[in-house]
C-alpha cells in the first residue's frame, strides 16, 4: 500500500494536462455517434468523457495544490505549455454535449463561462512567458503539432458559446459575436501556426520519435475551425448580422474542412514510415488520444458541413469515418487500460511528463538525431 500510495503521488506530480485530450476525443465521438443515429453508443461516451473530466479535474487540482511550482514550470515552457489548452477544450466539449445530448443550456453556459477564464488565463499568461523567456529553443525543437491546441481550445469556445445563446431565453446578441469573434480568432491562429508546422515538415530533419502523434491536430484543429463556421450558418436565423456574412462564413468553413482533409492522407504516410519503415514501437502513450479527437472532429464537421451546404454526398463521408473514429477510440481505450494495469498491479513507474501529451523529444543536432533515427524508441 505505502508503495502503491507513493506511485499516485508520483503520478499526480508528473501529470500533465494535455491528458485531458481522452476528454476532448470521448466526447467528440460521442457528439459524432449521437449526429449519425448510434443512440447506445453516445449515451455511453457521453458517460465515460464526464467521467473521465471529473477524475483527471480532481487530479489537476490535486497537482495545483501540492505540486504548484510544478504547474507553473510546465506552463513556461514551447513544449508542455500548450498542453493546457487541452483543459478548456475538454471543458468545452463537454459542455456542448450537456446542451444537445443533455438538453441543459444551463450547465453548458455555466462550463462555457469556466472555460472562458481559464483561456484568458492561459493564453496571455502562456504566450506572455514564452515571449519574454530567454533563451528559447530553435523552431526544430520548440513547435510541435501541440501549438494547435491553442486554436482548438479557441474554436471550442465559439461552438459553445453558439450553442449556449441559441437556447437560452431572450436576445443574446453578445455571445454570439463573441462566438464569431472567436471562430475568426481561431482561424488566423490557425494559419499562423500551421505555416511554422509546415515549414518545420519541410526544412527540418524529421526523426520517428519527432513526429508524434500529436501532429493529427493539424487536421483536428482544421476540422475544428471548419464546424465552428458550420456552427454559426446553421444558427444565423437567430441573428440578423449572421445572415449578411452567410457567404464569407460558408467560405471559411469550406476552405478549412478541405485543408484538414488534405492532412489525412499525408498524416496516414507519415504514419507508415514511422511504423512501418523506420519501425518504430507501436506502444500506448496519451499522444494517441491526439489521433482519436481529430477523426471523431472531422466526422462532426463533415457531418455538419452537409447540413450547412445542402450537399447530402459529404454526409456519406461522415458514415464512413465515424468507424475510424470509434476503432481508433477503441485501441486508445485498450491501451489505456492496460497501461494503468502495469502501473498499479505489476508496479511499473507513472509516465513521466515528457511522455504526456504535447511533449517533444529532447533536443539534439540533426546529425545526431539522423545518427540516432533507425534505433530510436519510446521512452
Amino acid at each position: 500500500m505505502a508503495s502503491l500510495r507513493g506511485r499516485v503521488a508520483r503520478g499526480v506530480a508528473d501529470l500533465y494536462p494535455g491528458n485531458f485530450a481522452m476528454v476532448m476525443a470521448t466526447g467528440i465521438v460521442a457528439m459524432a455517434a449521437s449526429l449519425l443515429g448510434m443512440t447506445v453508443v453516445d449515451r455511453v461516451l457521453f458517460l465515460a468523457s464526464v467521467v473521465a473530466g471529473v477524475i483527471l479535474g480532481l487530479l489537476l487540482v490535486a497537482r495545483l495544490v501540492w505540486f504548484w511550482r510544478r504547474v507553473i514550470a510546465d506552463l513556461d515552457t514551447h513544449a508542455r505549455g500548450p498542453g493546457y489548452f487541452t483543459v478548456v477544450a475538454a471543458i468545452c466539449v463537454v459542455g456542448v454535449e450537456a446542451v444537445i445530448l443533455g438538453n441543459d443550456p444551463t450547465v453548458g453556459a455555466i462550463l462555457w463561462f469556466a472555460a472562458s477564464l481559464l483561456w484568458l488565463l492561459l493564453m496571455y499568461g502562456f504566450f506572455s512567458a514564452i515571449i519574454v523567456m530567454a533563451p528559447k529553443p530553435d523552431l526544430e525543437h520548440g513547435l510541435s503539432g501541440a501549438w494547435l491546441i491553442v486554436v482548438v481550445a479557441t474554436e471550442a469556445l465559439s461552438i459553445l458559446a453558439t450553442e449556449v445563446a441559441i437556447r437560452l431565453p431572450g436576445q443574446h446578441q453578445l455571445l454570439l459575436f463573441g462566438a464569431l469573434t472567436a471562430f475568426l480568432l481561431g482561424a488566423m491562429l490557425f494559419i499562423l501556426i500551421t505555416a511554422l508546422i509546415f515549414y518545420r515538415f519541410t526544412f527540418f530533419f524529421l526523426t520517428p520519435e519527432e513526429f508524434t502523434p500529436l501532429y493529427w491536430v493539424n487536421m483536428g484543429a482544421a476540422a475544428i475551425t471548419s464546424l465552428a463556421g458550420n456552427t454559426l450558418i446553421l444558427n444565423a436565423p437567430h441573428w440578423a448580422f449572421l445572415q449578411t456574412l452567410l457567404p464569407a462564413l460558408l467560405t471559411f468553413s469550406l476552405i478549412f474542412w478541405a485543408t484538414g482533409s488534405w492532412w489525412i492522407p499525408l498524416l496516414l504516410i507519415l504514419g507508415v514510415w514511422r511504423h512501418g519503415i523506420m519501425r518504430f514501437p507501436l506502444t500506448y502513450t496519451p499522444r494517441y488520444w491526439g489521433i482519436v479527437f481529430p477523426l471523431g472532429m472531422y466526422t462532426v464537421a463533415t457531418y455538419q458541413l452537409a447540413l450547412a451546404t445542402g450537399l447530402p454526398f459529404l454526409e456519406d463521408i461522415s458514415h464512413i469515418t465515424i468507424y475510424a473514429a470509434l476503432a481508433a477510440w477503441a485501441l486508445a481505450f485498450i491501451g489505456m487500460l492496460r497501461h494503468l494495469l502495469g502501473e498499479i498491479v505489476l508496479g511499473v513507474m507513472p509516465m513521466r511528463p515528457s511522455e504526456g501529451v504535447g511533449e517533444l523529444a529532447a533536443p539534439r543536432t540533426q546529425a545526431a538525431a539522423r545518427a540516432a533515427a533507425p534505433s530510436l524508441h519510446d521512452r
